[in-house]
């Protein structure tokens, strides 16, 4: 039961990430998520931590950060245009949730590539 509601989420969290509509709208919230499985939001913290070791907001997290990663990776758009499109309102908000991921900037982040 519970590797497949695991599954489910994944598909949903990939579903999301994966359309620029959706993605637009901002990070989705562990309620979003819940309520998309159909189940209480702390349900799905906790079956997630017992299973992965870590919450519904770290998995969110760590989705956007490969996310974006692959975004700065491959395009030349800015950092700004980025954000926008990952549904920020501030670029600001952006790098800092991407810094405290990853410990870089984005740009940090861009620049080893190069």
């Amino acid at each position: 039961m519970n590797d497949h509601l695991v599954e489910k989420f994944e598909k949903v969290l990939e579903f999301y990430f994966n359309d620029d509509e959706e993605l637009q709208k901002g990070l989705p919230t562990v309620q979003n998520l819940a309520d998309q499985l159909h189940i209480s939001a702390s349900y799905l913290s906790d079956m997630l931590r017992s299973l992965t070791g870590l919450n519904t907001q770290q998995h969110i997290h760590n989705r956007f950060i490969e996310t974006a990663k692959g975004i700065l990776s491959t395009t030349d758009l800015s950092v700004s245009e980025i954000a926008y499109h990952m549904g920020f309102d501030y670029p600001q908000s952006f790098t800092r949730l991407f810094k405290s991921k990853t410990n870089q900037t984005p740009l940090e982040f861009r620049h080893s590539f190069n």
